[in-house]
């Protein structure tokens, strides 16, 4: 299994367990990311990916996107696409 960085967490929001990600690289739904920082680490499945409140199935690198998170995560925490 190999790991390439494609963003970084830039806000979260506790109450709904959201994470904004700003993307270096193109991320897809139902792709295996793994969310790392200093207190997390975990790896999810894309459930579902918004963009200003619009559902999508794909962005691009620069985009800021929503995402589910089922833990909580950080602010400067690293995202990973897991490939394998």
């Amino acid at each position: 299994m190999s790991r390439e960085e494609i963003g970084s967490v830039k806000h979260y929001y506790s109450k709904i367990s959201v994470a904004i990600i700003e993307l270096s690289a193109p991320l897809r739904v139902g792709e295996k990311v793994t969310i790392v920082g200093p207190k997390t680490e975990f790896a999810q499945e894309i459930g579902s990916m918004q963009v200003e409140h619009q559902n999508i199935t794909s962005a691009d690198s620069g985009d800021l996107v929503g995402l589910k998170v089922k833990e909580t995560v950080r602010e400067g925490d690293r995202v990973f696409l897991v490939e394998g």
